[in-house]
């Protein structure tokens, strides 16, 4: 067993070694960095082939001990990833002079299997250019011959047209997978877990938050407990405008109109109007702005009583905004402005010890990486800091004191070119490193109205957030009652499932949605009961969570007993059909990785439930007689069932949306 085992910890070795040469004569061939005839690069290719014979040695070696080789990526449960790896490797055996890594897709009809391999055609072009003449219907075949080992997850390959070979599942394997997900849960991938910082919804001080705040802060939660749910240690920074020019208008303001504030706590419970009186007086009163001026100096000096009048209006937003966040189920850890202040002055200093500010105007600027773009004022001609300064200096703070891994700024699109400045500085100031760390910026587009418009009131006025939360549960209310559910529904759990369909369909309606793309907020359309919206959904999933408790016996009671005992049995096509949308959970979530699209959970999760509703249809959980009394249980699909239901509830908290039992 010892010589086993190191075996196959030097095939993962080699696997690895192998992986990295390729990609180093990858990069040749596409002209990135050595030529075609350059010694270094022949070196690389003999050491390629050297490695892969050793590797087919030792692989040779284990299959003659009776031994098995587990797929790298079988920790990963990734359908596609095990895919990849396998028919990569056969167009290795197959083609070793073509670098091509197989390109794996979801069949779009299930008579051309479930997966497919398509890498054919571009196999064919890269002979063609070897001057090896061969048809992609013929690499199809090659590639097949290379195949003759069983693949755990595959039951038959077919070719098919010009070239593609066509990949159906193995039911056998589904099966053991979905009995899997029922005795040890969802399995997390395996990857590299990472130091994470997000950076989202972000409210200005004094000023209440309103839609424009709405996706920042719905994507950027859900983005956290995708990240949390992988392993990563996840930093959630509210990164809250709490410091400049106008806290001097607001400290003049709220020294007039509450001379006694230090001893007695002033009754600001509006401080919108509080912000928008003080702002008229500074607009229209020169003395009054002189003072907000010489209040800002107070303030940055750190006279005492300004600091106390400081705290006191950050106070009463900050009440504000967790009413909001508690509401949504949000949780941040704010870092507002004021906390970068001497940060700032640091990052200043050594820019200009390293020649990277230039004087512009009077103004001190600096350029990213070849110039491009539009430059970062670092320094304002009259020796303040602007938005640049604070988030050069923040984003030294997040990788070189809190030791970051990965930074995610979730912001509106139109800040897109202010992200990429800001990520080239601080990669010409080796503040950012590309070998160590990675940076995105998550955008989006605008909310819009059901006229087209921006989305505002119908006075032109920005809605506040808390009015829009207030809508979502009275329209809720509205629906349950059309439905008849307070008629059967406690009071307690009438409330339960009004906030869950309340804010359910607004989050839902905004990740199900490409986050690139602008979106209509229509109450109407997010509270229908069909279609991908959350409210079909939180019904879908209360359904399934309602079958097991109408069986009765251990399937209301002891459900793991029921799972020890029952072997699970695909047999029935809409059975099959529902099993294999649940196997891709790990893919989703893999793809999501890469891009940060929260929309492909949603559609992956309306595509289970479309499934479901169609094995439901079709296939009896429980049969009763005409008198309604259970005369059947079939516990092979009511597992199924609860598979299903663990899928989704995983997929609902990653989404933030809250399930109830009772709908």
């Amino acid at each position: 067993m010892a010589d086993f085992d190191s075996a196959t910890k030097c095939i993962r070795n080699i696997e690895k070694e192998i992986l990295l040469l390729q990609s180093e004569v990858l990069k040749t061939r596409e002209g990135l960095g050595l030529e075609d005839d350059n010694v270094e690069l022949k070196k690389l290719m003999e050491e390629n082939t050297r490695l892969k014979h050793r590797l087919e040695i030792v692989q040779s070696a284990i299959v003659q001990e009776g031994g098995s080789i587990a797929s790298s990526d079988s920790g990963n449960q990734s359908i596609v990833g095990e895919l990849q790896q396998v028919f990569t490797e056969a167009i290795q055996k197959a083609f070793p002079s073509v670098l091509v890594e197989a390109v794996i897709t979801i069949s779009s009809s299930p008579k051309f299997g479930d997966y497919q391999c398509n890498s054919a055609m571009q196999i064919a072009q890269h002979l063609k250019q070897l001057s090896v003449k061969s048809s992609p219907r013929e690499v199809a075949q090659k590639l097949v011959a290379e195949l003759q080992k069983p693949i755990p997850c595959v039951d038959r390959l077919e070719i098919a047209g010009a070239g593609y070979v066509n990949i159906f599942l193995s039911r056998s394997y589904g099966e053991q997978r979905i009995m899997s997900i029922l005795r040890h849960g969802i399995v997390v991938p395996l990857i590299e877990k990472k130091r994470v910082i997000v950076d989202f919804s972000s409210p200005n001080v004094a000023k209440e938050m309103h839609v424009g705040h709405l996706r920042s802060t719905i994507i950027g939660d859900s983005i956290c407990r995708f990240l949390e749910y992988l392993g990563h240690d996840v930093l959630r920074i509210n990164h809250i405008g709490d410091w400049g020019t106008q806290f001097g208008m607001l400290i003049a303001h709220l020294q007039d109109r509450f001379p006694n504030f230090q001893t007695e706590s002033p009754p600001i419970s509006d401080l919108q109007a509080f912000y928008k009186e003080s702002k008229v007086r500074f607009d229209s009163d020169e003395v009054f702005k002189k003072r907000a001026y010489e209040c800002v100096v107070k303030l940055q000096s750190g006279e005492l009583s300004y600091l106390k009048a400081w705290n006191l209006i950050c106070d009463v937003s900050r009440k504000e905004f967790q009413t909001i966040y508690n509401r949504l189920d949000v949780k941040l850890v704010e870092r507002g402005e004021s906390f970068y202040q001497s940060r700032m002055e640091k990052i200043v200093e050594e820019l200009k010890q390293d020649g990277f500010l230039e004087e512009d105007e009077g103004r001190l600027i600096m350029w990213g990486e070849n110039r491009a773009g539009i430059p970062l004022t670092i320094v304002k001609s009259d020796g303040g800091f602007t938005y640049d300064t604070s988030d050069m200096a923040a984003i030294k703070q997040r990788l070189q004191e809190e030791k970051a891994d990965w930074l995610i700024y979730v912001t509106d699109a139109g800040q897109a070119t202010h992200f990429q400045t800001i990520f080239s500085c601080a990669k010409r100031a080796k503040i950012l490193q590309e070998s160590k760390h990675r940076v995105d910026h998550v955008g989006f587009g605008v909310v819009l109205g059901e006229d087209g418009k921006k989305f505002k009131t119908r006075s032109g006025d920005t809605v506040k957030l808390t009015e829009l939360l207030n809508e979502g549960l009275r329209r809720a209310m509205e629906k349950l009652v059309q439905k008849e559910r307070n008629l059967v529904l406690t009071q307690e759990e009438l409330v339960a499932a009004q906030e869950s369909v309340a804010y359910g369909c607004i989050k839902y309606a905004d990740l199900s949605h490409n986050r690139n793309n602008e979106y209509v907020f229509s109450f109407d359309k997010m509270l229908e009961d069909k279609g991908n919206t959350a409210v079909y959904l939180l019904y879908a999933y209360t359904r399934i969570r309602s079958i097991a408790r109408k069986c009765g016996g251990d399937f209301a009671n002891d459900m793991q007993k029921v799972i020890d005992s029952t072997v699970i049995k695909l047999d029935h096509e809409k059975e099959w059909k529902l099993a294999k949308v649940l196997l891709r959970f790990t893919d989703v979530m893999l793809l999501i990785m890469k891009n940060l699209s929260l929309h492909h959970l949603c559609e992956f999760v309306y595509e289970i439930c479309t499934a479901f509703s169609e094995f439901y249809d079709s296939c009896y959980c429980i049969e009763k007689n005409k008198q309604g009394e259970i005369i059947t249980v079939y516990p092979s699909r009511v597992l199924l069932c609860e598979a299903t239901s663990k899928v989704l509830e995983k997929c609902f908290d990653i989404l933030g949306l809250k399930p109830v039992h009772k709908i």
